[in-house]
């Protein structure tokens, strides 16, 4: 929302929580559906849900990553990580990551997630 009121995008602006009543099929769904309702012309949407629930809407809808100058990240890397001394549990998950490398990237690729380039970190 820091980003959008900077810009001065928040007069006509409409909150969706992820929360919601789960007697209703997919409370999370609601904002991608109410773009492809034509409720709302634009969301912001955490990119895995949007992913997920965009690939599912009719009609079709596309996603564009955002750029946002802003002192919160809108962007987050998953990592693991294990103890220091724990050379030997590292390199098995390291080659386990690899291996199934292809996997991962067809099950992201199936729930829509969008990504954007890796940057590996190591300490």
């Amino acid at each position: 929302m820091e980003a959008l009121a900077r810009r001065g995008l928040t007069r006509n602006l409409v909150g969706y929580t992820v929360f919601g009543d789960y007697a209703q099929p997919n409370p999370p769904a609601r904002i991608v559906t109410a773009v492809a309702a034509g409720e709302v012309d634009i969301a912001v949407v955490w990119g895995p849900l949007a992913g997920f629930f965009a690939r599912h809407s009719s009609p079709a809808l596309e996603l564009t990553p955002v750029p946002v100058e802003s002192q919160l990240p809108f962007e987050f890397s998953i990592s693991m990580a294990v103890r220091k001394d724990s050379e030997s549990l590292r390199a098995t998950l390291d080659s386990i990551l690899d291996r199934c490398r292809p996997e991962i990237q067809r099950i992201l690729d199936d729930y829509g997630v969008p990504r954007v380039p890796v940057t590996e970190v190591r300490s």
